[in-house]
């Protein structure tokens, strides 16, 4: 592909689109082939195809290490930038196959590639005040690899201008799902729980998103070491459970990130392996189901306690539809009801035409387009950017 095909492309309105995401729970990679028509407000979208891929178990477990506070090693990132390219370009070769498509049908891709590290505040080294983010999966291998244009590492623009990076999906969010009659909220719970208020009738200024906390991701490792499974499949495990208070309100008192006021975004950096140690000792004495339990509670409190601190006083909100994987933990959605209580209605994506599997892999696919279109994606009211800003990085096959 040469420039001049790269600009008539950037005209086309109506492109299929494959979205990627592999997010920071590691549970698959999720590949989505949308029709896309327009761009911006305009835009209209409809799924045409949807699998999850798994990450090999050894490889999870390499991506893991290097992801963890103070945990890379650089020779194994510098192979890991590499492999997971081949990884994901070989679900997009089977999953062309398997619905029996080409390269050459697909306009482009859209990835956000994995998240390694994120530590979006600023600090000073060397005379140099920055902050940093690490996506992984380089857009360019995955270019070569695939023959298909490539869009990707959408965070780091906005963290250049003083942002967080993160959460990515705002933008998403308001030009698809903005209502005129209710006040929604967007809530996605993958690794890490991240929000997105839309006040009904709202210019995109209007909004307020940020990442609340814990997603999966705690609940995972609790799941891991009391019961050896991977996730709490259906939260069935917390379903035969009691919430223990003493638990729940040290969780509370020693988790500084979800008191912290917004802009904030979160990773594995914070809540992987070194947050949960002091409280084994706790969770050890408990049944096992009361354990996970707790941690599915707080999880939901988490998101409940941001909203009542920095939310419902600017938007008080009618709806939240949630995604991700956390959606279909019945425990957990169980216990956001009973927080947010009668007045608003939790329920899943899906009430809103798109799957809660597929939300993410879809708005980055979405955001790839808008890359294409030259229009700024990052919500600075969100972020706390300096400036509106086009994302992403356009490679070459």
């Amino acid at each position: 592909m040469n420039i001049d095909a790269l600009y008539k492309l950037s005209k086309k309105n109506n492109k299929r689109i494959i979205g990627l995401m592999s997010g920071t729970s590691l549970d698959g990679i999720d590949v989505v082939l949308i029709n896309l028509q327009g761009n911006g407000l305009t835009t209209k979208v409809k799924q045409l195809a949807f699998e999850t891929y798994s990450i090999p178990p050894n490889l999870k477990k390499m991506i893991q290490r290097n992801a963890e506070f103070k945990g890379g090693n650089v020779t194994e990132l510098c192979q890991l930038n590499f492999l997971i390219a081949h990884v994901y370009a070989d679900s997009i070769l089977h999953f062309l196959k398997k619905i029996n498509l080409k390269s050459t049908d697909i306009d482009l891709i859209g990835t956000h590639g994995q998240t390694v590290h994120h530590l979006p505040n600023k600090v000073k080294m060397f005379g140099y005040n920055s902050a940093s983010t690490l996506q992984i999966g380089d857009p360019s291998v995955l270019a070569k690899l695939t023959g298909i244009l490539t869009i990707g590492d959408f965070r780091v623009a906005d963290v250049a201008l003083g942002g967080q990076g993160a959460p990515l999906v705002p933008y998403f969010d308001y030009i698809l799902y903005k209502s005129k009659s209710k006040n929604r909220a967007l809530l996605n719970i993958g690794g890490i729980s991240n929000i997105t208020v839309i006040p009904k009738s709202a210019d995109i200024k209007s909004l307020i998103a940020f990442d609340t906390g814990p997603g999966n991701m705690l609940i995972d490792q609790v799941t891991k070491r009391y019961f050896n499974k991977p996730i709490d499949r259906n939260g069935s495990f917390a379903s035969k459970g009691e919430i223990n208070s003493s638990l729940l309100k040290k969780l509370f008192v020693e988790d500084k990130f979800t008191k912290i006021k917004p802009p904030k975004s979160s990773g594995r950096e914070y809540y992987g392996k070194y947050f949960l140690p002091s409280f084994y000792r706790q969770m050890d004495k408990l049944n096992n189901y009361d354990a996970i339990a707790t941690i599915t509670f707080y999880t939901a409190k988490t998101i409940h306690y941001n909203y009542k601190k920095y939310i419902e006083k600017k938007t008080k909100i009618d709806e939240l539809f949630v995604s991700g994987g956390g959606a279909l933990n019945v425990s957990l959605l169980k216990y956001l009801q009973l927080l947010f209580g009668k007045s608003v209605s939790v329920m899943i994506s899906d009430e809103l035409g798109i799957s809660v599997n597929s939300k993410e892999a879809i708005c980055f696919a979405v955001l790839a387009n808008e890359t294409l279109s030259g229009n700024a994606a990052n919500v600075v009211s969100v972020t706390g950017a300096s400036s509106p800003t086009i994302l992403g990085k356009i490679c070459l096959p």
